[in-house]
């Protein structure tokens, strides 16, 4: 076996980390917090609270009275686990930023894909406040597709060019 698909198996390991602690705490949340119930973490900024989320991430088209939402989602779902997982094939040939940041964005896909394909909705249960300012609530599919995405925009941002990295290592 390469060392490039030595790699290519913990990137996949990652997303399917991902999904598995998603669905585990989804699970929980499910079982242990009645629905539109909430248990305070820490008072005043972070409760665990159990909604249930027909739209996209933070809510988006949540009321949409559209009979096609939940398959334009799904439909939207699949085409980026495609996109996702070429890039990932294609860049997994060593551990970088960019590897893990799609490993993370596959896993959080396919976490929030399982709940709409099973269920139609996603459940979602970080909610985060400060006074008068509430963010929507959000899982951990979400999380990890976010941390990723801006793995992405750090190594797209601050990454050095191949010719900026022979300058640097002194024309090597």
């Amino acid at each position: 076996m390469t060392s490039e698909h030595a790699m290519r198996k913990y990137h996949f390991l990652i997303a399917a980390l991902v999904v598995v602690f998603d669905r585990l705490a989804k699970s929980i949340v499910d079982k242990n917090i009645a629905l539109h119930e909430s248990v305070a973490v820490v008072p005043g900024f972070f409760h665990l609270t159990h909604v249930e989320n027909r739209g996209a991430a933070f809510g988006l088209f949540a009321e949409s009275p559209s009979e096609w939402k939940i398959a334009v989602l799904v439909l939207f779902s699949l085409v980026a686990l495609v996109v996702v997982s070429a890039l990932l094939w294609k860049n997994s040939h060593a551990m970088t930023t960019t590897g893990v940041g799609l490993a993370l964005i596959l896993g959080g896909a396919l976490g929030n894909l399982w709940d709409r394909l099973v269920s139609g909705q996603v459940v979602d249960f970080l909610d985060f406040y400060v006074g008068n300012y509430h963010w929507p609530a959000f899982n951990l599919a979400d999380s990890a597709i976010v941390v990723g995405a801006l793995l992405l925009v750090t190594e797209i941002l601050f990454s050095k060019s191949p010719s900026e990295q022979k300058a640097v290592s002194g024309g090597r």
